[in-house]
Formats: structure tokens, sequence, C-alpha cells
């Protein structure tokens, strides 16, 4: 498989926090991005401002568009759309490593919760509506507060990568390597995603307490 440093990746809801701030690290590094919307216009300009500002190669197109040009594709979209987003995009998507970093999470009085997704996690969602694409989850559990702020030049936390496919998440891997700070782990087999998606939860909590933008370190290894 080529480095990813050869490749191109699609941002589907690149225009959020979380795929813009991962956009904006992936293009610093010398990444080609493609920014991915419902609306391209949006894209476009989301993707022009992150190219003025990183000096990298970024250009924004509609979210077919974007799964359709790239190589691999991070699907950072709100949980409500997931789903019905991806199924619309399996022709797109065949033949490619998708990565997914949609945290099925829930807000009330209480504080963030994990939902009850019926495949499992939303990457098993995601891997229920591809068949044809090889699904990796990764990125669950990075700040985008991090991601998008210019000043931070090293964004420290590790990030679990976990698939079926070793060469894939080895991919993944070296996409999580390829920003300052950040270390990809292989992290398990797809079924282990959900307590991965749903430690995000308990991440917004600390954030709130604390005043923090906390992320994950994996020790001993």
């Amino acid at each position: 498989m080529s480095p990813v440093s050869d490749m191109t990746v699609g941002v589907l809801g690149g225009t959020g926090p979380q795929g813009r701030g991962l956009a904006r690290r992936w293009a610093a590094a010398g990444i080609t991005v493609v920014l991915g919307s419902r609306d391209a216009s949006r894209a476009g300009a989301a993707a022009e401002k992150l190219a003025s500002e990183t000096g990298g190669n970024v250009t924004g197109a509609s979210n077919a568009d974007a799964a359709a040009g790239a190589d691999l594709v991070l699907v950072a979209v709100p949980w409500d759309g997931h789903g019905e987003l991806l199924a619309s995009l399996a022709g797109e998507l065949a033949g490619k490593i998708v990565i997914d970093c949609v945290n099925p999470l829930g807000f009330d009085q209480q504080g963030p919760y994990a939902l009850a997704v019926e495949e499992g996690s939303a990457a098993q969602q995601a891997a229920a509506l591809l068949p044809s694409s090889t699904v990796v989850a990764a990125f669950h559990n990075v700040s985008a507060v991090l991601l998008e702020d210019p000043e931070v030049t090293s964004v420290d936390t590790d990030v679990l990568v976990l698939g079926e496919d070793r060469e894939a998440c080895d991919t993944v891997i070296e996409l999580a390597n390829a920003i300052p700070g950040v270390r990809g782990l292989f992290g398990g087999r797809l079924r282990n995603a959900h307590q991965v998606e749903a430690f995000t939860a308990n991440l917004i909590a600390i954030n709130r307490r604390y005043k923090a933008h906390a992320g994950l370190r994996i020790t001993d290894v």
C-alpha cells in the first residue's frame, strides 16, 4: 500500500470541528486533503481558508465527490446522519479504507452519555453499510479544539486504531503519526470500537470539570 504522503484523504463532514481540525493537521503535514460537505460551496470556502493558513493542498467538494475522488476517507459527520450518508455513498466508497471517528453520544442534564447502537458501534454500522469497503475505527478521542488551534504545535495524545485488516490499520496508524504529538496504536478488532467511542463521553466530562482538552495516553508501549 502507498504511503499516506502519496494519498488523497477525503473528509466527509469536513466543515465540522473534528473533520476540519484533522484536515488542518494533515494539510500542514503535506498530505493532500479534500473537504466534503452537504454544501460544496461551503466546503470550498473552508478549504480555501485551510490552504491559506497551512500552505497545504486542500480543496472542497460535495460529500459524494470527496468520497469518489479520495484514496481513503474519514467519516466525521454527526451521528444523526451517519447511517443515511454512508448508505448513499456505498458505491463511491467501494474498495477504499473508510475511517470512522463518529461518537454516538447523547446529552442531558447529567452530562454526556453513550448511545446504544443496534450494530454495536458507529464503526460496526459503517462496516455493515459498506461491505465493499475496509472500515477502520480511529480518531474518536482527539480534541477538536486543539486540532483547530494553529498555536498548538503538538497534539499530545494517542489514537486507538481498530479494524479487521491489519494493513489498513497500519495505514491509519501512519496517518495518525503524521500529526505532531499524536501516536497511533492498534486497539483491537472492530467489535471493540464501542468502548472507544463511548469513552469520549468521559473525556467531555473531564474537560468540563477541569476546563481542559484531555486526551488519551497508553502506557508501557
